[in-house]
């Protein structure tokens, strides 16, 4: 004998206490579990947008350079070794300074200016899948120029060129793009945002009109072609540059200095690196012979000051020796002249070294301190000389002093001679402390972005987390209840939990698209042993109790909203009934948007409508259903304006009353309770009321609003039937549902 059960257990009792702060683990999995296909296909998705990006996106290739700082200073005469000690050494953070020299504006505007980096010229492409098919074309043939696909020739398809030499606009016109169209025989023209043409003119010659001057060196495009031309602001683009520009030291205190740059064009990426590097080093050499430069100028205009000294000082000796007719100091006061030349000599230079550094560091600089203790040690060798000098007679003294300023401004003269052509030879033959040692180079064959595996795999990633976001704010918002606790709460015994059925959900989905077929699209009929239908037949067990105690055999099966599934209920619950051998009426007293005639495969005119307004009669009112012996349908109808008005009829009253003496169960379909007042109305007349609530759809306030307003119009819901249950992980209830499916007879007799 061929048997089907469908049992449901419930653990009764002390309600679980579950904390909404708690993480529920199990039932996290399991929401995800059921939206893995949603999941796995917004991470495919995403998926193939990054490999379209990869694919689309233009490619940016990455030049290199190294330049090596040397932590010393520039090596320029004149200046001493105890001062060259005594002053700040650049060698603490070599890097730190020159990587700001590197990217300073004076260094990068050499590259602009060279290199016409301020004029930006972009061809137009064709959107998305322009930029793609010109590399495609361009790697395949490189020099040549592509013919316009399917006559686009407003569009670039590779191997367009032009080069602009001059491109002067004013000051109204800077960062405004300009069209370039591009005529036959190199002419083109040039035209604002408003279509106004602002300079005609031919690739090779110059052209000035309207404050705008131009000269198109190179044109290469098809008739037709437009770019896009700009004229960019310095500072803006100063300000591009410095941010791509990345220069980095190598190792700590290294004094190696690493440089990249990035774009699209890898011939153009090289070029800006190797002016960056060229200017740089040429602007560290000219730094370090201006040093020189400036303390050859202040020897050159010190030079005829102590000329003229020497002069005075000789024709001052001169005259001296004429009137006291002496030629030279004696031998044994000639040590005494040669010791205070030295001296003087000495203290002469530090003097004069004293002032250039004056004119570079204040007076608390340790190099001028320095300085003015050499020259106080001196002068007191000097005193203790000249104490001794003044014991000689009058004239020895004079000869003496005047000897002396001769030899000491003479010695002088010749040292700044000296210094004036070694600061010379320094100047032209300067060196600096920068050098290259990589130049500049790029990967041709491999650019620099995109980087396929990061992306792709950031891209999955990204879809992944967004797309179970997703599914967990899509679950957090909708707070549908999922345990029939939290319904028997609102004081509603849950008198069926039937389970989400696949099958019924792809009959509802065929009902709703072909709902002209005349088809029957019964969950009962089609799939029998369904679990959604084991626990239909419980509810039909447990109904047939319930009646013993009922005023009438009216059924109303009623829902807060819409979309619970109390269609499906209704139709597959009287056929079960049906089956068991009662005669049965199923009434759709929705009359404003009715779907049970989909259902049993039936036509919707002359129904309820109709019956109560007189225009049919029950007999033709009622419709046996096919497939089912014990089963009738009293359909919709046509669409009234006054539905409620209708059921509010005495007439309705009598119907249900002499319908109820014929049947043994009546069966009636109503509309939302939450959208229409014809539930409440139909309630007063049946003996059972029953609420349809969905699983995960209806909030607990949605249904106890429902309740409400049914009890405020005096309608007793006697239970809910917890429709579309679907398993999860948490266990918070013990219903559980087994199928005992029919074995195959497969054994043979003998």
């Amino acid at each position: 004998m061929a048997t089907h059960l469908m049992t449901r257990t419930a653990t009764r009792g002390q309600t679980p206490t579950i904390h909404d702060d708690d993480i529920d683990l199990p039932s996290l999995v399991t929401t995800l579990s059921e939206n893995k296909r949603t999941i796995l296909l917004g991470t495919g998705l995403f998926l193939l947008a990054s490999l379209a990006y990869i694919v689309l996106v233009t490619p940016k290739y990455e030049a290199n350079a190294v330049v090596q700082v040397q932590n010393r200073l520039p090596n320029v005469p004149g200046l001493s070794s105890s001062n060259a000690m005594a002053a700040p050494s650049p060698a603490e953070a070599p890097a730190a300074t020159e990587i700001q020299l590197l990217t300073s504006r004076r260094v990068l505007g050499q590259a602009l200016e060279k290199l016409d980096l301020d004029i930006a010229i972009e061809p137009f492409r064709l959107p998305l899948i322009g930029d793609f098919i010109a590399r495609q074309y361009q790697s395949s043939k490189p020099g040549d120029l592509a013919s316009p696909w399917f006559g686009l020739s407003r569009y670039g398809w590779g191997g367009e060129r032009v080069k602009i030499a001059r491109l002067d606009v004013p000051p109204e016109y800077v960062d405004v793009p300009l069209q370039m169209n591009v005529g036959q025989g190199g002419r083109y023209t040039l035209s604002d945002g408003e279509g106004r043409v602002l300079v005609q003119g031919r690739a090779g010659q110059d052209v000035d009109s309207n404050g705008i001057k131009v000269r198109v060196n190179e044109l290469v495009a098809n008739p037709g072609m437009r770019f896009k031309v700009k004229r960019l602001d310095t500072t803006t683009i100063m300000a591009g540059l410095k941010r791509d520009v990345i220069a980095t030291e190598q190792g700590r205190s290294s004094g190696v200095i690493s440089l990249t740059y990035a774009d699209t064009d890898p011939l153009r990426a090289k070029r800006v690196l190797d002016e960056i590097t060229q200017a740089y080093v040429h602007q560290n050499v000219a730094r370090n012979s201006a040093e020189a430069a400036k303390r050859l100028k202040f020897v050159t205009e010190q030079l005829p000051n102590v000329r003229d000294e020497l002069a005075k000082a000789q024709a001052a000796l001169r005259d001296f020796q004429n009137r006291t007719q002496t030629l030279d100091v004696g031998v044994q006061n000639k040590a005494l002249i040669d010791q205070t030349i030295a001296l003087d000599t000495g203290i002469q230079q530090l003097r004069i070294q004293m002032t250039d550094i004056a004119s570079r560091y204040t007076p608390e600089h340790p190099s001028y301190q320095a300085l003015q203790r050499q020259i106080g040690q001196f002068q007191g060798e000097k005193n203790a000389l000249m104490g001794r000098i003044k014991q000689l007679p009058d004239t020895q003294q004079g000869l003496f002093r005047l000897n002396r300023d001769v030899e000491v401004t003479n010695q002088t003269y010749a040292n700044l001679l000296d210094q004036a052509q070694q600061l010379d030879i320094a100047r032209a033959s300067a060196v600096g402390n920068a050098l290259v040692i990589d130049p500049a180079a790029v990967n041709m064959r491999n650019p620099a972005w995109p980087q396929t595996l990061p992306i792709l795999a950031g891209g999955t990633l990204l879809g992944a987390f967004v797309m179970v976001a997703f599914v967990l704010l899509q679950q957090t918002f909708k707070r549908g209840v999922e345990d029939p606790i939290d319904i028997e709460l609102l004081g509603l015994p849950v008198y069926a939990s039937i389970p989400f059925s696949e099958k019924g959900r792809e009959l509802s989905v065929h009902q709703n698209r072909y709902s002209r077929d005349g088809r029957q699209h019964l969950l009962a009929l089609r799939a029998p042993t369904d679990l959604a239908m084991e626990a239909l037949r419980t509810l039909r067990t447990s109904l047939h109790f319930a009646r013993l105690k009922t005023k009438n055999n009216l059924l109303m099966i009623a829902a807060p909203s819409p979309g619970v599934g109390k269609t499906f209920v209704c139709a597959n619950l009287a056929v079960a009934i049906a089956q068991a051998g009662q005669r049965v009426l199923l009434i759709d007293a929705d009359m404003r948007r009715g779907t049970l005639h989909k259902a049993l495969g039936v036509r919707w005119e002359g129904g309820l409508s109709e019956l109560l307004s007189g225009r049919v009669e029950l007999e033709d009112a009622i419709r046996r259903v096919p497939g089912t012996d014990n089963l009738s349908f009293i359909s919709r109808g046509s669409a009234p304006p006054n539905p409620s008005e209708l059921l509010m009829n005495p007439k309705f009253a009598s119907l249900l009353q002499q319908l109820g003496q014929q049947y043994d169960i009546v069966v009636i379909d109503t509309p939302p309770v939450l959208a229409v007042t014809d539930a409440a109305v139909i309630g007063h007349h049946v003996g059972t009321s029953l609420m349809v609530v969905r699983w995960g759809l209806n909030q607990q306030r949605e249904i106890a609003l429902a309740k409400q307003r049914l009890e405020q119009n005096g309608v007793r819901v006697k239970g809910a039937i917890f429709n579309g249950v679907q398993k999860r992980g948490a266990g918070r209830y013990a219903y559980s549902y087994y199928e005992y499916i029919p074995a195959r007879n497969n054994s043979k007799l003998g």
